[in-house]
């Protein structure tokens, strides 16, 4: 359990909701096929037609998809063209669809633990061949168990 800290202490004098983190990444992000996109885009997928073939969704919801992703920085559209053909754009990610990856492989990490029939997959360090996890890590460098994780209000700077 996360240690609350502080003015937060009392949880009836607070309410994180609208302000939350969570609650607006889950806004952005909460459709299962705005994840899946987002995998897929991380596997080096940048063309619409194999977004939605590979995802399982049709046309009409991966434009949606795309264009939120798009919208909430996480992708953005980089112009191309085969030859002969039309201009189109394809989808490459940002830093912040980037930065957002350990969240997806945490998702993948609690699914291969906690759900039937885990994929016979694996997150490996490529330096060395050794399984890699997602772990949460302080400032210092100190790994941080669930335990020992805590949550305060910053202080103004």
């Amino acid at each position: 359990m996360t240690v609350l800290q502080g003015v937060l202490t009392d949880r009836d004098a607070w309410s994180a909701v609208g302000q939350c983190p969570i609650e607006k990444t889950m806004g952005v992000l909460g459709a299962k096929s705005a994840m899946l996109i987002l995998r897929e885009a991380y596997y080096g997928t940048t063309r619409f037609d194999d977004f939605w073939r590979r995802v399982g969704i049709t046309k009409a919801a991966a434009a949606a998809r795309l264009a939120d992703l798009v919208e909430a920085g996480l992708l953005q559209r980089q112009p191309y063209q085969e030859p002969g053909q039309r201009s189109r754009d394809e989808y490459v990610l940002t830093q912040a669809g980037t930065d957002f990856m350990p969240v997806v492989w945490a998702m993948f990490e609690w699914g291969q633990r906690h759900l039937p029939a885990p994929a016979p997959l694996r997150l490996t360090h490529e330096g060395c061949g050794a399984e890699a996890a997602v772990v949460m890590r302080c400032a210092d460098g100190h790994d941080v168990p669930p335990e020992e994780l805590g949550m305060r209000v910053a202080r103004s700077r």
